[in-house]
């Protein structure tokens, strides 16, 4: 059985259409349940989803909270709720496709050798997507993924976005929960606890895959588009690896900052080609980016 896990912090604009989307699916209702883990909302979620259950009563779903704030310990307490074998963490600010949970339960049902598995996130955005916006700025503010049209391994060091992975709940017993001092905790914007869960795995050669088929539509509203959370966001990336790399050890963290050293080269041979191209905000849009997480990363204030 599927378990999709929704934790949910006052997302009430979207999460009445998200388990509209789930409801929809064509995966029998007898293989998969819902629970939504209530992280401190202060908005009328639980009216919202008090109505889904009421019309929907063949769906089985569960709503619960967790008064301890941040997302790593809002997932970790649908994994202790669940009950389903593999555990599905979807967005609250998404939509699914009807064919997105048997996609998952049949490739899972024939690979018992691959232990998670993710798939495309498009953005879905609320205004017009910016002239700055490229690829790379895509993939940091909206979470855009997208591989190609065929099942296969994720390239290099890549793995499923954190809002579209599904696991088999073994994963998490072997590696252990999500990390609490990393991931998003209220209007807080760190991150990284998916990285430590990937990384984790693939020290322990357990295999993931991405799906095509698994698609994910993740609403972007005007705000997140805008130069402050651009900014906040960008910064405590960095500061979440400094967080993530120096729990492991110095060697991790000096690896991360080499890294980082690679990353900008990439990034002015980027602003170079934009700019003889005719379009330097994009590539300046990419400095900014990369100085802000640089400066996470090395600890220095915002």
């Amino acid at each position: 059985m599927l378990t999709a896990i929704i934790c949910t912090y006052n997302r009430a604009k979207y999460i009445g259409n998200l388990l509209e989307s789930i409801a929809a699916n064509d995966l029998e209702k007898s293989q998969y349940e819902i629970v939504l883990v209530d992280n401190n909302c202060t908005d009328n979620t639980r009216e919202i989803c008090e109505a889904f259950a009421a019309n929907h009563a063949d769906v089985n779903f569960r709503y619960t909270t967790e008064p301890e704030q941040g997302l790593s310990a809002a997932r970790n307490k649908g994994i202790r709720e669940a009950k389903g074998d593999i555990l599905v963490y979807i967005d609250d600010d998404a939509l699914i496709d009807p064919w997105y949970l048997r996609t998952i339960n049949e490739y899972m049902s024939a690979h018992p050798e691959i232990c998670a598995v993710g798939g495309p996130i498009i953005p879905l955005y609320e205004t017009a997507e910016p002239q700055w916006m490229t690829r790379f700025t895509k993939e940091l503010l909206c979470g855009y993924l997208y591989f190609g049209d065929q099942e296969r391994s994720f390239p290099g060091h890549r793995y499923p976005g954190g809002g579209n992975a599904a696991y088999r709940s073994e994963v998490f017993q072997q590696v252990g929960f999500f990390n609490t001092d990393l991931g998003r905790k209220g209007d807080s914007l760190m991150g990284a606890e998916e990285k430590d869960i990937f990384d984790k795995m693939c020290s322990r050669g357990m295999r993931y895959m991405y799906l095509p088929n698994m698609i994910l539509h993740h609403i972007i509203p005007q705000k997140k588009l805008e130069r402050d959370y651009f900014d906040r966001l960008t910064y405590q990336i960095g500061l979440s690896e400094r967080q993530r790399t120096l729990a492991i050890g110095n060697g991790k963290y000096i690896k991360r900052l080499c890294s980082e050293a690679v990353k900008w080269c990439a990034t002015l041979a980027l602003l170079c080609l934009y700019t003889i191209s005719f379009h330097p905000v994009r590539g300046w849009k990419l400095v900014q980016f990369r100085s802000n997480v640089t400066r996470g990363l090395l600890g220095f204030a915002r």
